[in-house]
């Protein structure tokens, strides 16, 4: 008789759950670009706005966005990151270096430059060391070790 498992749990799995589908993602992209109103994400995204309306109300009831009333008659509302939806952003411009170098080499749709006023090329660090995070990630089990030299991962 075959043994069943559970799913393993983990958290790149609870926050897929909450903003792994396209539209979600889009929308706070919007956000981050300072688009803030229900028609222009709409417009922008491409989504129809019931799907709209229920990713933004799933955000708005997991503290990602919030909104704010601009107009009373009709009611309408802007919408805006919370503080855990600011931190997406760190995910999403790393989904787009990604998307860039193995989606859209040599012509990136879009670039972001950061204040420093060079065009963005962001890398996930470890805070302890400083070290980049695609350089040495060891898996929770002791087990799946990914060294960057064993997966051919450095340039």
């Amino acid at each position: 008789m075959a043994k069943s498992t559970a799913p393993r749990e983990c958290s790149i799995a609870d926050a897929l759950e909450l903003v792994g589908e396209r539209w979600s993602l889009l929308a706070v992209r919007e956000i981050l670009h300072g688009v803030h109103r229900f028609d222009q994400i709409v417009r922008n995204t491409g989504t129809s706005r019931d799907i709209l309306t229920t990713r933004l109300r799933k955000l708005e009831s997991f503290g990602i966005v919030w909104r704010k009333q601009y107009s009373e008659r009709p009611p309408r509302y802007e919408y805006h990151l919370s503080p855990a939806g600011m931190e997406l952003g760190d995910v999403l411009v790393t989904l787009m270096r990604w998307g860039d170098r193995h989606l859209n080499a040599g012509d990136p749709p879009v670039r972001w430059r950061h204040t420093c006023g060079e065009v963005l090329e962001p890398v996930v660090v470890c805070e302890h060391c400083g070290d980049t995070v695609r350089n040495n990630v060891h898996s929770p089990t002791g087990r799946g070790v990914l060294a960057a030299d064993d997966a051919g991962l450095r340039e």
